[in-house]
């Protein structure tokens, strides 16, 4: 199921072995990461935590984190202060420290996008090392075709090698977005992206389905090579649907798992718990359709 497990060069010999252990944590062994976004308080505002569709817990930050402690994840992803605040309580969580973020009061007609590093991977360690929390990796949001990118590439490169420098994983958020993009979910243009998050050296790259069928992702699996691809989840859709498709990203595709928030967090907190072990069965156990629909039904 999954490809061979390699170090890459920037990962020192003394932190092999964590690196190696994160990697397998995140993915539970399977090479496919689990990855339950909640950084969208920044990026989204509110709007993805209250609404007639959206369950009434979810106005709480801490609705992320109970669903996190309780279901089965890979890694849960949110910005460094909600982790301060809220995982002393739930110590077990498996953590990826999201670096930057920005709202989107700014729409791209308005002005291309920056969003520049709020942490260093130093705050980083240093939250690991006095905490003691279970922190795997750290992420970051690029927006190639913004005329910032290179700001943006920049800041990411580093914090990639600094990231493996202490063990941690790299996961890049890879959006193409600006004025001069016509078409964010042109597969050429989304493997093209793929192709810079590997060239950045991280480990997993984040990208929005592209528009089509699932095997259209193929395209964009090869060209980030030994880094591996995953999809966000994406707005409101149906469980079932959210399940075969992501079923058909990775059997057609060979894409690496998924990483999904609001199609989790905004449930109630039993129905996004089972929602999250189905997901999980079909990237980590190679489930199929109807037993993980039942997983995800409780039957």
């Amino acid at each position: 199921m999954s490809r061979s497990i390699i170090a890459p060069a920037d990962v020192p010999p003394d932190e092999r072995s964590r690196y190696l252990a994160n990697l397998d944590r995140v993915t539970e062994g399977s090479g496919r990461l689990m990855l339950m976004a909640g950084d969208q308080k920044v990026e989204h505002l509110n709007d993805d935590f209250v609404g007639t569709d959206v369950a009434e817990d979810d106005g709480d930050p801490e609705h992320l984190f109970r669903i996190a402690a309780q279901a089965r994840i890979g890694v849960f992803a949110t910005q460094l202060g909600l982790i301060a605040r809220y995982a002393p309580d739930y110590p077990d969580i498996p953590y990826l420290v999201k670096l930057n973020a920005k709202t989107n009061l700014v729409p791209t007609a308005s002005a291309d996008p920056l969003s520049r590093q709020w942490h260093t991977v130093e705050q980083v360690v240093r939250l690991r090392e006095t905490s003691g929390l279970n922190i795997a990796g750290v992420g970051y949001t690029i927006y190639p075709g913004s005329r910032h990118e290179a700001e943006m590439f920049t800041e990411a490169a580093r914090l990639i090698f600094e990231a493996h420098q202490h063990g941690l994983l790299a996961v890049i958020w890879a959006y193409p977005r600006g004025q001069h993009v016509a078409d964010e979910h042109d597969p050429h243009l989304i493997a093209g992206v793929t192709g810079i998050v590997a060239s950045l050296g991280a480990d997993f790259a984040k990208v929005n389905a592209p528009t089509g069928e699932p095997a259209v992702l193929r395209e964009a699996v090869r060209a980030a090579g030994r880094t591996r691809v995953v999809c966000a989840g994406g707005g409101e859709t149906t469980a079932e649907g959210f399940l075969r498709r992501l079923h058909a990203q990775i059997h057609e595709a060979g894409v690496a798992g998924s990483a999904t928030g609001r199609n989790i967090h905004q449930r109630p907190l039993d129905e996004a718990v089972r929602f999250c072990n189905a997901i999980s069965a079909i990237g980590f156990d190679d489930t199929g359709i109807d037993d993980a629909l039942r997983i995800y039904r409780g039957s």
